[in-house]
């Protein structure tokens, strides 16, 4: 008989909430769907005429392999970072390297850390945070472990709750879900640890350009300071162009170390990015920052639409998101006259009763996005919350 040969999993969380949703349609529930954290709509016109106007160039370099360079688009990688961090990077000690997205090279983090080596602990931003880095470490038998983000750390852990024996710390500043930041007095102290320790310290900075508190500050500002630190930041386009999340175009900064070794495992595992979208992301990056500027601006206002919204029925916002297009709320602890026991209960209640589907990070809290238009949708969300007179007593 023939079986699945990999360990049985427990249901995926987005999994788990696609299925609700469906059941939720079949059951002819009008759906307001506030889980997709992904930009809606198409990428920014300027990156999209330049795309096409790379596919058609004539030169071999834009329709080649990419490998760990970028021939069709040289010194990308560069470029982007520095668009990213806001300033130029000459320092000598700073390598970088093109990248198909982030998600898909988390895999890579353990691997150029030895671990088919060696055992390896890795600390990751997982509860709450999207699960990648513990599937990933879970598929690759690394010692994963959730670092402590809560609302009484304001979703930043301290050195002190790294566990000694941990040699990656897998980070994800800005956060998904909470939209906090890093502010530069966090990352000195992390920095200085991890050097003392001999710690790896990556970063996932997808929403770095989606910052609206002055105190956002990135890994690559404070690390170049620490030349004993071996780090990595990764910055992704899938945002910045308005919606260019199947465009894959990325980059990482880092020290020449660690950058050399994710090369390694990447240049024997991976032919690089399409350079005909890395040519549309350039383009928009040096001479498009107005349509930028206006995407994340109306992020900026879904939020404080949305907030005010929610917050007016009663819900209370677990912190005040410095970026993104996230919201992160407290699980109350009754809704629709029943006691509530978990964000998933809350969460599954409101898809069906309602049609309103959040992303729930059990036990505590449950995400909303603004990547749909929630002013439109105010109505709707105004009586979906009506509906389940929440409270928290």
């Amino acid at each position: 008989m023939r079986t699945s040969w990999l360990q049985r999993e427990e249901e995926n969380l987005f999994q788990a909430i696609r299925a609700r949703r469906a059941q939720a349609q079949e059951q002819g529930v009008e759906l307001i769907d506030l889980s997709i954290g992904e930009p809606r709509g198409p990428a920014l016109l300027s990156a999209r005429e330049s795309a096409a106007a790379a596919i058609m160039s004539d030169k071999e370099e834009m329709h080649r392999y990419q490998y760990n360079d970028s021939p069709g688009v040289p010194g990308f990688a560069k470029m982007f970072a520095e668009y990213n961090v806001g300033h130029s990077l000459d320092q000598e000690d700073i390598a970088f390297l093109p990248i198909p997205g982030i998600k898909r090279m988390l895999g890579l983090f353990p691997l150029a850390c030895g671990s088919s080596l060696q055992p390896l602990t890795a600390g990751a931003m997982t509860d709450p945070g999207y699960p990648f880095p513990k599937d990933w470490s879970a598929y690759l038998g690394v010692n994963h472990y959730a670092l402590p983000l809560n609302q009484e750390n304001t979703f930043r852990f301290s050195p002190e709750d790294i566990d000694p024996n941990t040699l990656l710390l897998m980070l994800n500043y800005p956060h998904n879900p909470s939209g906090r930041v890093a502010d530069r007095a966090f990352w000195e102290r992390l920095c200085e640890h991890c050097a003392e320790n001999g710690i790896r310290l990556f970063n996932d900075g997808a929403y770095a350009t989606l910052a609206y508190s002055a105190e956002s500050c990135t890994l690559t500002e404070v690390a170049v300071d620490f030349p004993e630190l071996s780090w990595v930041e990764a910055f992704s386009a899938s945002k910045v162009i308005a919606n260019g999340t199947g465009w894959q175009i990325g980059a990482m900064a880092g020290s020449p170390d660690f950058i050399g070794d994710l090369g390694k495992v990447k240049g024997n595992t991976d032919e690089g990015f399409v350079a005909a979208m890395a040519a549309g992301v350039k383009s928009a990056c040096e001479n498009d920052q107005e349509g930028i500027d206006q995407v994340r601006e109306m992020y900026r206002s879904r939020l404080r639409i949305f907030i005010d919204m929610l917050t007016r029925h009663g819900m209370r916002v677990a912190v005040e998101p410095d970026a993104g297009f996230f919201t992160l709320w407290e699980t109350p602890t009754r809704a629709f006259g029943v006691e509530i026991t978990s964000a998933e209960q809350f969460n599954f209640l409101m898809i069906e009763r309602t049609g309103l589907i959040g992303v729930h990070f059990d036990p505590s809290y449950i995400r909303y996005a603004v990547c749909a238009d929630v002013e439109s949708l105010s109505n709707a969300i105004d009586d979906a919350f009506k509906q389940a007179e929440v409270s928290y007593e």
